[in-house]
Parts: C-alpha cells; structure tokens; sequence
C-alpha cells in the first residue's frame, strides 16, 4: 500500500518491442510520455520480485509488473465521511455527494475507499457494496479479507432491504405507490443506461412520501434489483427524473468541475440485513438530509 493505495498491475505480452518503455508508450497511451519516463527512473514500477525497472530496460514478455496510480490535480470533496459503525468485520459510512465509492478514472485519493484506509488505519479495507459518486448515503466495507464474501453474498441473493429517498417533481396523473419494472441494458454510445424490450431486470417501488415546495415530492424508493442507474432511470422513465440528474432524462454538456451547490438529490437512506456472522438484525441509517427537504 502507498498512501491507502493497492498497486495496480500489467501483464506483458508476447510481443517484439524493443523496450520497457516503448510498451508502455503503447500500452499507456493516454498518460503523459513523461509522466511514465518519470515513474521508470524514480523505480515506481516493479516486478513481481519487488525488482525495480528503468528507463533502459529491455522488453520481457509473459510476465507482469505493478506500479501505482496517479490522478494529477485531484480536487478535493469539501464533504465530511462520517463512521456511523466499525467493528472487527464491518465498517459503515455516510456517504456524500461527490465522493466516488472507489478509486476509478479521475479519482483516487478523493474516494471513501482511501480516505478510511488512511483515517482507521485499515490498509486492506474492502468495498462490500457500491454507492454512485452522485449518490449519498449509507455504504458497507469490510475490514476482514475473510468476511467478505459472507456480506456480499447478502446482496447477491438480495436478502439486503435498501431504502433510498429522492426529491423529483409531482404528477397529478400518476398513482403512487408504484412498481416499475424494465429491463435495463448500457448505451452502446456512453456510459449511462436505457430502459430497452425484453424480459425485465430491474424493479423498483416507489413511493411518494409528501409534497414539498415548488411543485417537487420527496419519494421512497424501494430497489429489488440492483442496475447500474436503475433508480435514476426508473424515476426518468416515470416522468420524473430526479433533482439535479445530469445524466436522466438525458445527458448534460460535461463539466470540467462538480458544481458542490447542487447535489443530485438522492440518498441511500438506510440498510437493512440479518449479520451472516452473529444472526443480529442489522439497521444502518444515513443522518443526511435532502436539500429540498
């Protein structure tokens, strides 16, 4: 670990370049051609004898090398993570908006992941679940390797009760409670989902807890599945997408940086299962509010 970070690793292929460095030129296309001649002369990339490589090392096929990710000019998330429980198994957060759940693309050290890797000390620190960089609310690590796969099983086998809230507009013409389903599959353009024909497999309910100002409505929302998107694309598709969604019903012009005053206005409320160790019902919930509420 480096600074809460695991190394990355890459495998060699058989291949007739004429070097180390020309691979990674080729490999790693989109880094910087310095910021990779820097790495190989500061001796960041290793093989797995832990042996140093250089700026003149020859190409040697079929093996691999670690190294360790750098995100250049990470902005900071001004938003506080606070331990709402840890023990020797599980470690639960409250997430914010606008920190990603692990390190993935632009974001590294600015992740839940790595700021309690460095916060509780707990350098092997693993995700059970995912929450969206946008979403906020309550998120489940686990502090013991072994235990893992007990807790992520729960979701598997959804025997996890989850309970999101989310402020979206009202419709006079829509009875709620409501059960959507569809089948959810990735654009073939970009990241987002669609909703597309065939056997469903995603299912939400959705229920509308109480009016709120300016025409908007605080929801329930009550996953049975677990899609990528899937409560921001059922609320889109119910005709009432999401406060602040950049992504649903459409997908806004990209911005350079977050825009820290208007959070997508989702939240992972609460958590719900029976611990696989101890037999306890657990229940974990979010002290976060909704701006609008």
């Amino acid at each position: 670990m480096r600074n809460g970070v695991a190394p990355s690793r890459v495998h060699l292929p058989a291949g007739n370049w004429a070097s180390l460095l020309d691979f990674l030129l080729e490999r790693f296309c989109h880094v910087p051609p310095d910021i990779l001649r820097a790495r190989l002369a500061c001796g960041d990339i290793v093989d797995e004898a832990g042996v140093a490589q250089t700026l003149g090392s020859p190409y040697q096929p079929l093996r691999w090398l670690w190294y360790y990710r750098e995100v250049p000019a990470e902005v900071p998330v001004p938003f506080d993570l606070p331990v709402l429980f840890h023990d020797c198994r599980l470690v639960v957060v409250d997430k914010p908006h606008f920190l990603a759940s692990i390190p993935g693309g632009r974001y590294l050290q600015e992740t839940a992941l790595i700021r309690l890797r460095s916060l509780l000390d707990l350098p092997l620190l693993s995700p059970i679940h995912r929450l969206d960089r946008d979403t906020a609310g309550v998120l489940l690590f686990c502090a013991d390797a072994d235990s893992r796969g007990a807790y992520q099983a729960l979701f598997q086998t959804r025997d996890v009760c989850k309970e999101y809230e989310a402020v979206a507009g009202l419709r006079d013409d829509l009875a709620f409670p409501v059960v959507h389903r569809s089948r959810l599959q990735a654009r073939a353009d970009h990241f987002t989902m669609e909703e597309v024909a065939g056997e469903p497999n995603s299912e939400t309910r959705v229920e509308l807890l109480r009016s709120l100002a300016d025409g908007l409505g605080l929801y329930r929302l009550l996953p049975h599945t677990g899609r990528k998107h899937q409560l921001r694309v059922h609320m889109s598709a119910l005709g009432v997408p999401i406060c602040n969604d950049g992504f649903y019903p459409e997908l806004k012009a990209y911005a350079e940086a977050d825009d820290f005053s208007r959070p997508l206005q989702l939240l992972a409320r609460a958590i719900e299962f029976v611990d696989p160790f101890t037999g306890q019902l657990r229940r974990f919930e979010s002290q976060r509010r909704l701006d609008a509420v």
